[in-house]
């Protein structure tokens, strides 16, 4: 019976592309074909690390789920012997992106996944904290509708940890306005954006204060809201 390929986890760039690890580099160098989330933007961050990759797999919401050929077809290569890389757009893949399909198929016929780490926007933003944080509860990525969203927030508050959000660029002031509503202006939270571009921006302080200053900004971020300091 021949050997089975790897399944390498790979984390790219967020942002600034000199974050790339020696390891994932040679990882992507070594593999015989990489699955990516749009062919257009894992042949662009190739191409910026000088890296000529044998095959480009997308693989994304898309064409992931449900009976999917495509994740039979990367399968069908992981069976076959072929070591294969998987990234997202940036960051550390599966995280609030596709791949945990392929994942939990390699993982039932005992192929190895290996994660090769590196950037992620969520320990960056907790990197930066000012305070200690022992606990958090990750809410990602809110329902789309309004009510849902308000709902969400307010299960997730119950904790009594702190929370930590992601949501598109151009959903930066809903959701703070969200945030407003659910738990008052003066919230403390922290604000993280476009985490390791030449724009980073870094806010911290109340959901008033931080609303004046980032008004109409489309950026990438993660919020942290920070926990109720109650009977204070």
């Amino acid at each position: 019976m021949s050997k089975s390929g790897c399944l390498y986890i790979v984390a790219t760039p967020i942002g600034n592309l000199q974050d790339i690890t020696l390891r994932a580099i040679e990882t992507l160098k070594s593999v015989d074909a990489i699955v990516c989330e749009e062919r257009k933007e894992g042949s662009k961050l190739l191409k910026r690390l000088n890296i000529k990759a044998n095959e480009l797999i997308p693989l994304n919401e898309h064409n992931e789920r449900g009976k999917s050929e495509r994740v039979s077809e990367i399968m069908m290569l992981l069976h076959q012997g072929k070591n294969l890389a998987l990234i997202s757009d940036c960051g550390t893949p599966v995280f609030s992106d596709p791949g945990a399909v392929l994942i939990q198929q390699a993982v039932s016929f005992n192929i190895p996944v290996i994660p090769v780490p590196g950037p992620s926007s969520l320990m960056a933003t907790l990197s930066i904290l000012d305070e200690n944080l022992d606990r958090f509860v990750f809410g990602g990525f809110l329902p789309r509708q309004s009510d849902k969203r308000l709902q969400e927030l307010k299960n997730l508050d119950k904790s009594g940890y702190p929370i930590v959000l992601m949501d598109t660029p151009y959903r930066l002031n809903r959701l703070l306005d969200e945030i407003a509503t659910a738990f008052g202006k003066g919230r403390r939270i922290t604000l993280a954006c476009d985490l390791t571009l030449p724009t980073e921006s870094i806010f911290r302080g109340s959901v008033k204060e931080i609303q004046k200053k980032v008004a109409g900004r489309k950026a990438e971020f993660v919020l942290i809201v920070h926990a109720s300091r109650r009977g204070s």
